[in-house]
């Protein structure tokens, strides 16, 4: 007699086959958070698909570095900055200035992902109390001291591993529903060839979103981090065409979900002149497909994206420094919780001034790309390096993308320096 095989919930194949992904899921969870899809609202709605040939080229790029990054990863056991402070000339310097760079970016992009989360989440309470409309600023900054609070204490705690692949799950339904949606509503398809050409935005803020754009999607942090994450699945030199098998599809999961959520803000907001400034005009983006329930989709596919991207923030200033010290992390340190408390308190500047978070997470999104330059060049030259890598050659293909990525990376940190400087009216 057979033993009964157990049925299986489809639902469980597909959370199986989502937690069966490599690192790369953890770029993709990590890219795709509450920056990323605020961005790419804020730009579908505003300037149409003009600015599709930023993401893509980002995603390209990304794809190229999270390989580079993992695949010397692999031949040597290293970790980026640990090899930056060993290997190269001014290692040391260029170290700790990525650290810094790095960190006030993710920590500016902090402030702007918990003012987003709570206002969602107050928004939804106000739908059904509506006797707290007066009382917006108060409700918004305790909800931000509960989230931030909860946030610490699960990283205290250790369940960073286990709360990460649930937020992953979450992001995914976030994206499936945005993936939906545009099949309902679209940019024509002229429009989205139209998109591919390079092109800036001749209005206020223009220069400021094409920054935005490259620091959400090729954040430095992605592949500074992916050495870590690649040593901690256990991955060695056997698996480097797995490695390259995850990189390329994170980074081509990463466009499609970007480009699929620019889209349907395009075709449902950009044509009816209706550009999102403030949080609740996001939920429009989601009206065409879910109706009524569209606030309860935006409520758990946002709020998730940017729970799962708080954690990231969080653990970024950590991460980096032990990466520089020795390569390895220990989240039960004193120097771990002291670093990530410091963060919490950084995380309610807006909530607690009462900052626009839309405005201030696009802004965020642009401090990303100033050691950007510095985290392209340090591994150019670390896959150069003949006595690191001996016999193992880096291709030409390679090296002319990463010198592509690099002339990229520094022509939109100038246009960073240019956009900040305008936004706070020094030129």
């Amino acid at each position: 007699m057979k033993e009964k095989v157990p049925d299986v919930s489809i639902l469980k194949k597909i959370v199986g086959v989502v937690l069966a992904f490599g690192p790369g899921i953890f770029a993709i969870g990590y890219t795709i958070g509450t920056g990323s899809v605020t961005s790419m609202i804020v730009a579908g709605s505003t300037y149409g698909m003009q600015l599709l040939w930023v993401l893509l080229l980002s995603c390209i790029f990304s794809g190229f570095l999270m390989y580079a990054y993992g695949n010397y990863a692999l031949l040597t056991g290293e970790t980026g900055l640990y090899a930056f402070k060993h290997h190269l000339k001014y290692g040391k310097a260029i170290a700790i200035l990525i650290i810094i760079g790095i960190s006030f970016g993710q920590w500016n992009s902090l402030m702007g992902i918990l003012g987003i989360s709570a206002n969602i989440i107050f928004e939804i309470f106000h739908i059904y109390y509506p006797s707290i409309s007066g009382y917006h600023y108060e409700w918004v900054l305790i909800i931000a001291i509960i989230l931030i609070a909860l946030m610490y204490a699960l990283l205290l705690v250790g369940k960073y591993t286990f709360f990460e692949k649930i937020l992953v799950i979450f992001v995914t339904i976030m994206a499936f529903s945005f993936f939906l949606s545009v099949f309902m509503v679209y940019p024509l398809p002229e429009e989205v060839l139209k998109g591919l050409i390079p092109s800036i935005p001749r209005v206020a803020g223009g220069k400021m979103m094409v920054a935005a754009f490259v620091g959400t999607t090729m954040a430095a942090a992605t592949f500074l981090s992916r050495p870590l994450f690649v040593k901690g699945k256990g991955w060695t030199i056997k698996n480097l065409a797995q490695q390259k098998k995850d990189a390329i599809i994170a980074a081509c999961l990463v466009f499609v979900i970007s480009a699929t959520i620019m889209a349907v803000a395009s075709g449902a907001l950009y044509h009816q002149g209706q550009p999102v400034t403030k949080v609740l005009d996001m939920v429009g983006v989601l009206e065409p497909v879910a109706g009524k329930f569209a606030l309860t989709l935006f409520f758990f596919g946002t709020l998730s994206a940017g729970l799962s991207s708080i954690f990231p923030c969080l653990l970024i200033a950590p991460i980096l420094i032990a990466d520089y010290q020795s390569g390895e992390l220990d989240t039960n340190s004193r120097q771990f919780k002291l670093i990530t408390f410091v963060a919490c308190l950084f995380a309610l500047i807006v909530p607690v001034f009462g900052a626009n978070p839309i405005e201030m997470q696009i802004l965020s999104q642009v401090f990303n790309v100033f050691v950007l330059p510095l985290v392209i060049l340090g591994i150019i030259l670390l896959i150069n390096n003949s006595k690191l890598l001996g016999e193992r050659t880096v291709s030409m293909w390679l090296n002319l993308v990463l010198f592509a990525a690099l002339l990229f990376s520094c022509v939109i940190s100038y246009n960073g320096v240019m956009a900040l400087l305008q936004f706070f009216n020094w030129i």
